[in-house]
């Protein structure tokens, strides 16, 4: 790059994204290991790329393997890293006719009939001019989130399509559950997960994720994989819901329980919306000795050992 040109500027996430963290990066760098025990990178719940980009900057990993279990969401990560500009092109044309009847004619088009490109240009507008950016699908697996109410939304951004182009250069893509993390984990790697969250009341769950669902069997079925990852070696992260099911999921003394405040702005009563407590669990003595949290639920600190004993089964 010659001296007259700009720096590029850092990659953002380019989706609206219920559960996105972006809002919590600043509180999880405390939280991330130390880069030099950093190689490979690996996050099985993509979703809007937040925690990517920042590990991207900050731990330098050389090699990253980005998978997500959502068909529509790993498309677009494939076509903005392989073909940018068409995207744009396209995404101009969805901003000049964006209205009530472009929007409901996009979402009635079944992506499975559009060519890759179309189809991520598609996901992305559907996804900037939708309510709350949420994504929910019917149980023929078609998107049915109504139109949100923006003056003007923010459907295109050509630099930062172009930032996260270059930042997915190298990246292996994958559609795959979470389950088949085992498939391509190795010892060494960082692993960051970021599940749909435990509902913090029965009748609260928000899981149209995918086609199907995430509940306290898919939980108690990722504890016993992340139990697995410590065994082999992995450096592992998680986030979840500050409940006590959760809790009891990764009680022992080789994870370190920490907390983090997040808002959330989901929810039909005005009330139920506000600041939560998450909790963040690592297997590895973190940053800043500052995962304690207040109420006093953190386990033992100790820095991981190359060997690592089995966890106990998830016990909810």
């Amino acid at each position: 790059m010659s001296p007259s040109q700009p720096l590029q500027a850092a990659p953002r996430p380019f989706l609206k994204w219920a559960g996105g963290k972006r809002q919590l990066l600043d509180q999880f760098e405390r939280f991330l290991p130390e880069a030099a025990v950093v190689n490979r990178y690996l996050e099985p719940f993509a979703g809007s790329g937040a925690v990517f980009f920042r590990v991207r900057s900050l731990l330098f990993p050389t090699r990253t393997i980005l998978a997500d279990s959502n068909e529509e969401l790993i498309n677009v990560y494939a076509v903005i890293q392989s073909d940018v500009e068409a995207l744009i092109t396209l995404l101009r044309r969805h901003r000049r006719l964006h209205g009530r009847e472009h929007y409901y004619a996009m979402r009635g088009k079944n992506p499975a009939r559009l060519g890759e490109t179309a189809r991520a240009a598609r996901f992305i507008y559907l996804n900037k001019t939708c309510f709350n950016g949420l994504y929910r699908v019917n149980s023929r697996g078609l998107f049915n989130v109504p139109m949100g109410r923006y003056v003007n939304p923010p459907i295109l951004d050509e630099d930062n399509l172009r930032a996260v182009s270059e930042a997915l250069r190298g990246v292996k893509l994958l559609r795959a559950p979470f389950e088949k993390t085992l498939d391509y984990a190795r010892p060494g790697d960082f692993i960051y997960f970021d599940p749909p969250y435990h509902p913090l009341s029965d009748t609260s769950y928000f899981t149209a994720y995918t086609e199907g669902t995430f509940r306290a069997e898919d939980q108690r079925a990722l504890a016993r994989m992340v139990a697995e990852l410590h065994r082999r070696g992995c450096h592992l992260m998680l986030s979840n819901s500050d409940v006590d099911p959760i809790l009891r999921l990764y009680d022992h003394p080789e994870f370190h329980i920490g907390r983090v405040a997040a808002r959330r702005n989901i929810n039909s009563r005005a009330d139920r919306r506000g600041q939560v407590s998450e909790v963040v669990i690592t297997n590895y003595h973190p940053r800043a000795a500052a995962a304690e949290d207040a109420a006093g639920r953190r386990r033992p600190g100790r820095s991981a050992p190359q060997s690592r004993p089995a966890l106990p089964q998830p016990r909810i």
